[in-house]
């Protein structure tokens, strides 16, 4: 629908422009455009590329943008209501080849974009040019975007302008198709120019992705295939969000927009539900996976571009599948994929992200990152210059100043309710201080018990809250006084050996086996804000307190609670002396 409208209300004064007559320049707030460039998209994928690149092309310039789906790609799905949803001009593909416009460009090319009355600029839609795709390029050897099928038509090449981000790849393309290596041009990489600008937002990205009180961020990157990350191992998401404890590392996901595209995003959360239920997270495919990429800590990848852009970032990387079955052997991709780190699935994946941090050098990477990556500070600039050169007839003039990088937005993660189960493990050291790992526990997937059982009211699992040690009320604002919602539970659940109820924030009620009561708080150190003290945490950090018969009855004495790096001291006050 709002292609056609866009289109309805774009089509007169272009008519009339192009007619030579005047257009109703007293409708316009701004002088008529002096040029019209289309962004032309044919995956979701390309759509986001070709909308982050067309921003280099300013309106005050005089330049109109309007953009285009180049129909036929089988990842096409959701296309359409991307765009829309945009507030762009949107042409029906129909209506762009009708058109003439001073400039097309697209992060993709296919052999139809000849149909447009336009000089075409082509550019990747990933880090270069690297798999194999023999449906698009109909040759075993050829990468996707620089095949002589992709590139030529009737013996003529359709791109004027084919960007590459680094001159290694103008010597494939003179292999692969030599008639189109004079209109190779090295423009770096824009997109990853704006992940190195968005680097002073780290905290802030960090902050919605649940990396913060002392917890570390893990982000699984797969790209689209059987030889991905997810088409190899599917249960990976899985395995790594229950066994990593909770509160030392957050987990993200980020999957390639062609897996959303095929299989749909109900079917994408459908299929991850179970890991989503243990916390993971999961970045939209529009946009988010940049924010991530400097967000993160570890990343576990593929041979997806998100993957590679992360060893440039000097982000801790390692392989859980190298896609070498489907990427040109001279590629940098597949150069990447034979020297990176590896992950085994099957085996501790918290030793082996622990391992690889302890062993990590961004060095090692860095000749491949090179070879793929070149003036990524100059990015902008030259894609623009190269752009603006087209236009050049119209009386559009290149900026003086070099564009500025803006930073990538920060993510909004799909995510489940609060996990309400957990496997328990931990020790205390008898000198006040309890170490807590807690893992989520799902039905299905847990065979057999760590440690001990901490689960919240809101888990409706058949046997969980009756064999576990520990039972909190997460609501602050309940139907039931705390008092009276302790009271009742411990009469309920006869397992039971801490209750615990949240009163606020920094604050908890908690009911010890035989009946004792203390009221719980975070303290704070000087110059620090008072940490949130979650009361599972909490209830497991005093059952494991209990298992000291020496130390049981010394909670007024406090205790310190500790995951990974992360320490809280915690207050206990009986009633006689609580306070008002």
């Amino acid at each position: 629908m709002l292609s056609s409208v866009s289109s309805l209300l774009s089509r007169p004064s272009t008519w009339f422009r192009r007619a030579g007559r005047p257009g109703p320049s007293r409708w316009n707030t701004w002088d008529p455009p002096r040029a019209e460039v289309l962004g032309v998209a044919r995956t979701l994928t390309s759509a986001t590329r070709v909308v982050d690149v067309m921003h280099l092309l300013r309106s005050e310039d005089g330049i109109e943008k309007y953009y285009t789906v180049n129909p036929g790609s089988a990842f096409a799905d959701g296309l359409d209501s991307y765009l829309s949803g945009l507030g762009i001009h949107v042409l029906s593909w129909e209506e762009a080849t009708r058109r003439s416009f001073d400039l097309a460009v697209s992060c993709s090319v296919h052999p139809t974009m000849r149909r447009l009355d336009a000089p075409l600029m082509v550019l990747p839609h990933g880090a270069g040019y690297n798999r194999l795709v023999t449906e698009s390029t109909g040759e075993a050897a050829a990468p996707a975007g620089l095949s002589r099928r992709e590139l030529m038509w009737r013996g003529k090449v359709v791109p004027k302008a084919i960007g590459v981000s680094h001159q290694g790849q103008i010597d494939r393309l003179t292999e692969t198709c030599p008639e189109a290596a004079p209109y190779a041009v090295p423009v770096g990489d824009w997109c990853f120019q704006r992940i190195t600008a968005s680097m002073s937002h780290r905290d802030r990205y960090r902050s919605r992705l649940g990396a913060v009180d002392g917890r570390r961020l893990v982000v699984i990157h797969s790209t689209w295939s059987e030889h991905s990350l997810l088409g190899r191992h599917p249960e990976l998401p899985l395995r790594l969000v229950t066994s990593l404890p909770a509160d030392e590392f957050a987990v993200a996901a980020v999957f390639h927009p062609n897996v959303w595209a095929r299989h749909t995003r109900a079917g994408v959360l459908e299929r991850l539900g179970a890991a989503m239920d243990a916390g993971l997270m999961i970045i939209p495919p529009q946009e988010g996976w940049r924010a991530a990429v400097v967000a993160s800590d570890w990343v576990v990848g593929d041979h997806g571009s998100t993957s590679f852009y992360s060893a440039a970032a000097e982000r801790v990387t390692l392989l859980a599948a190298t896609g070498l079955d489907e990427l040109d052997p001279l590629s940098p991709a597949a150069a990447f994929g034979r020297g990176a780190p590896r992950l085994d699935p099957e085996g501790d994946v918290h030793a082996q992200l622990l391992d690889a941090a302890g062993r990590h050098d961004p060095a090692v990477l860095r000749p491949v990152v090179d070879g793929q990556l070149a003036s990524v500070d100059t990015s902008g600039e030259v894609t623009r210059a190269r752009m603006y050169a087209f236009l050049a007839g119209r009386g559009v003039r290149v900026p003086g100043e070099a564009p500025r990088p803006v930073p990538v937005p920060a993510p909004e993660p799909v995510r489940r309710a609060a996990v309400t189960a957990y496997d328990v493990t931990g020790a205390h050291d008898g000198r006040g201080g309890v170490e807590v790992q807690r893992r989520p526990l799902v039905a299905g997937h847990h065979t057999r018990a760590l440690g001990f059982y901490a689960v919240t009211t809101e888990e409706n699992h058949p046997h969980w809250p009756d064999a576990a040690e520990v039972l909190a009320r997460t609501v602050e604002d309940a139907e039931a006084a705390a008092l009276d919602w302790i009271a009742e539970a411990a009469l309920r659940y006869e397992n039971l050996n801490v209750l615990v109820a949240r009163l606020d924030e920094t604050r908890c009620l908690v009911r010890l086996r035989g009946g004792r009561k203390w009221e719980a708080r975070a303290e704070r150190a000087w110059g620090a804000r008072r940490p949130p003290l979650d009361p599972v945490l909490l209830g497991a950090a005093v059952n494991l307190w209990l298992t000291d018969p020496e130390r049981s009855k010394d909670l007024g004495d406090g205790l310190t609670l500790r995951t990974g790096e992360r320490s809280v001291r915690v207050a206990f006050t009986p009633p006689c002396a609580s306070r008002t």
